[in-house]
């Protein structure tokens, strides 16, 4: 039977913490430092920000969301921002969300020297102010990791890693989540084009999922909590679509994905060979 997509990201990224308290309190606020990717985050209802606020409800935690991306933006211009975009906010909280564009923009980017120093700088600034933060390494730049550009990624993601564990900063791998996310999908599938990206880059509903529930497992969300949370992930109104404007529950799509299967049609084919059924039934009331 074919998985849905929630439970091959589930699979694809399945370390979950032992039971521990959720570090986030209710009435705390969550920074979210980032750029394009991050925006979107925060902007769209399903997007990884609002997701991560629903998951943390979901487990009797409610917070106050900040919105920090700006789409374009590099670690120089976070830097450059942080005081007016975090700091003058008084988070509790802040994730950082940088490295995508300093790669992606070439030789309008940034080089790896200054992006070490500028991550630095935005972590010294934020915990000194009190906050505490949690690094994200960077999602992919096209859904192939063989790419040049993935390629060029890794040492940056690489120092996240190590700067998150000497700063003791959480950490939501969230590249690794992707690789293993995107190769899941396609052993599924067998489709090479985009599953989590509307362009390689920036997230469709799938791929805020995935980021979401990264950061929730930073989080130290348990398993436990982390089922109500995909609980409530899927039940939410509007949280994809398929083929049109009208909007599905996650548990419909999937739903709608085991008839495609057994029909031998994919989902797009499916909607649409409904659609005009349905078109035609309405026609030929109008014809009476």
């Amino acid at each position: 039977m074919k998985k849905s997509f929630l439970t091959l990201l589930a699979i694809a990224t399945a370390t979950l913490p032992s039971f521990a308290a959720i570090p986030v309190k209710t009435g705390e606020k969550i920074a979210f430092l980032g750029d394009s990717i991050t925006a979107g985050g925060y902007s769209q209802p399903s997007g990884y920000v609002q997701l991560v606020g629903k998951g943390l409800q979901a487990n009797g935690v409610t917070v106050e969301l900040i919105g920090a991306g700006i789409s374009g933006h590099k670690s120089n211009q976070m830097l450059e921002r942080l005081e007016r975009d975090v700091l003058q906010k008084k988070p509790d909280w802040m994730t950082l969300s940088c490295g995508v564009n300093d790669v992606w923009h070439g030789p309008k980017g940034v080089n790896l020297d200054d992006y070490k120093k500028n991550i630095t700088a935005i972590i010294d600034r934020a915990q000194s102010a009190g906050i505490k933060v949690m690094v994200l390494t960077s999602t992919m730049i096209k859904e192939d990791q063989s790419s040049p550009q993935n390629q060029q990624l890794i040492p940056y993601n690489d120092f996240l890693r190590k700067v998150a564990q000497e700063k003791k900063c959480l950490l939501a791998d969230l590249n690794a989540d992707m690789q293993a996310a995107v190769s899941a999908v396609r052993k599924t599938t067998n489709n090479a084009g985009n599953h989590l990206t509307n362009d390689g880059v920036h997230m469709i509903s799938e791929g805020n999922l995935m980021m979401a529930q990264g950061v929730l497992k930073a989080f130290g969300l348990s398993e436990t909590e982390m089922n109500k949370a995909n609980q409530f992930f899927e039940s939410m109104p509007n949280f994809t679509s398929v083929g049109s404007k009208k909007g599905l529950t996650l548990a419909q799509k999937k739903q709608l994905e085991k008839i495609a299967l057994e029909k031998k049609m994919s989902l797009s084919e499916l909607i649409d060979a409904e659609f005009d059924k349905s078109m035609q039934t309405l026609l030929d009331q109008g014809k009476k």
